[in-house]
């Protein structure tokens, strides 16, 4: 795939890669290089340490795909689509292929199965019953992009693709959007991003706030229907990038982002940190606030009985009334450079997770804490009631750093957050600028990539919103 022109931008909320872009040079006269992985590593949680594990033929490398874990079988992960992009941007194409890796033999399979979505990156994927569901998603190619809003189930019994057509107003085309099943057996649609062409050279991208429910009509798996839905609470800011995850009690936990500012010929971002939380029961969103460890919430509370009426702001104001708290860190690259993170962290309280009543008040809450520094496209997962954070990226100027530190919060506490692994400067290398014929380099994985460009002439377009 050839460079952009300069007038191009992307919207991270569509997954994007460095090398689908026009590749950034900073005033240093470096450029950013980019690396995609078919590696599969676990986090034992016991022991505190990742292990690679390799299994002989695995997916060819790639990103922006979706991977859902099922019971069946002694547990499978299911991996679809995604796209591949060689190191100097000059290669790109899309994935269209399902693979599932057994956990109980350790091996990977190739599922073949006619029917299936286009090739395409930025969809998303849940396990519903015994089927797989997909949404939506983004295809590019040099001439022009296409957004979808498709859905399709795969059924694990039979190993069938099957596209859906639901009755009702559904999501406009999109991709990087929250799925996510319901406890009542819905599928929650929530957000995404788009983006269409304006005039020539330019495009505008959208980031959706809307949220939908799919679910089956009469009860019936074979007949399903959209309904638009205006949940109440606390919503999270628009932004694209963000991460979900299945927490406990059934909600859907909401976390980072960006929020991109479009400028004629640059991109700039506000990234976040935050945590929302929506519960599909009530349909309200709920903004995720710590309270604080609960060592430092007894010392403050004798500290109050001792001083003297005025004597602290903490007592005469309690915690309702504390200022936001700036959170500094700084990451310093391969070259030396420092890359200065700024967080603004609200105080603490008990006024957005929803809780119980036998919880602490707001008056017992704790001090601001920091966790992850802001981000998006980072990884999430749930592990008997614990929030795991896992990379993502964040931009600095021209540069574009992609982040390999290991965060967990108790959901059931909600107090701090705890650092499993630290951020690794010495991932990040940035190198000089080099000629075309330099950045000409073998790729690998190419196997992978037999998508026709122009199969998707026919299907939805993302040029409306």
């Amino acid at each position: 795939m050839g460079k952009k022109g300069k007038k191009e931008k992307k919207g991270r909320g569509a997954e994007k890669t460095a090398a689908k872009m026009e590749k950034k040079v900073s005033k240093r006269s470096r450029k950013e290089e980019t690396f995609l992985y078919n590696e599969l590593y676990v986090y034992n949680i016991r022991k505190d340490a990742w292990t690679k594990v390799d299994i002989p033929s695995p997916p060819p490398r790639r990103c922006a795909h979706q991977a859902v874990v099922v019971p069946q079988g002694g547990g499978q992960l299911w991996v679809f689509g995604g796209e591949f992009a060689s190191p100097n941007g000059e290669q790109f194409y899309h994935y269209k292929d399902l693979w599932v890796l057994h956990l109980a033999t350790k091996t990977w399979e190739q599922v073949k199965s006619t029917g299936g979505p286009s090739g395409r990156s930025g969809h998303r994927m849940v396990a519903w019953k015994r089927q797989l569901i997909l949404f939506g998603g983004f295809h590019e190619s040099t001439r022009d992009y296409i957004y979808y809003n498709d859905v399709y189930a795969f059924n694990l019994d039979t190993f069938t693709w099957s596209k859906l057509s639901p009755s009702g107003m559904g999501p406009t085309p999109r991709s990087g959007c929250q799925m996510s099943v319901t406890p009542q057996g819905g599928i929650v649609i929530y957000g995404g991003y788009s983006k269409q062409r304006v005039k020539k050279d330019m495009d505008k991208g959208t980031r959706h706030s809307d949220m939908f429910l799919l679910k089956p009509e009469d009860g019936r798996e074979d007949k399903w229907v959209w309904t638009r839905m205006n949940p109440s609470g606390v919503k999270p800011t628009p932004r694209s990038g963000f991460s979900v995850a299945m927490a406990p009690n059934h909600q859907t936990l909401f976390f980072g982002g960006v929020c991109d500012e479009e400028e004629e010929e640059s991109l700039a971002g506000e990234f976040f940190n935050d945590l929302y939380f929506y519960d599909a029961t009530r349909n309200r969103w709920f903004e995720g606030q710590l309270k604080g460890p609960k060592s430092e919430k007894k010392k403050r509370r004798r500290g109050r009985r001792e001083e003297p009426e005025g004597g602290s702001k903490l007592a005469c104001g309690g915690a309702g009334t504390q200022a936001p708290v700036e959170v500094v860190k700084e990451v310093v690259t391969e070259d030396g450079t420092v890359v200065t993170i700024k967080q603004v962290l609200s105080a603490p309280g008990s006024a957005g997770q929803p809780q119980s009543e036998d919880e602490d008040s707001l008056e017992e809450a704790g001090s601001p804490t920091s966790g992850p520094c802001p981000r998006s496209n980072t990884m999430l997962a749930v592990k008997h009631g614990v929030l795991y954070v896992y990379g993502g990226m964040f931009e600095a100027g021209d540069r574009q750093v992609t982040l390999s530190d290991l965060h967990c919060l108790d959901l059931h506490r909600m107090e701090a957050w705890k650092t499993l692994v630290e951020m690794d400067p010495e991932t990040q290398e940035w190198l000089e600028e080099t000629d075309s014929e330099e950045d000409s380099e073998e790729v690998e994985g190419a196997e992978g990539g037999d998508e026709d460009e122009d199969e998707d002439s026919g299907e939805e377009s993302g040029a409306e919103d």
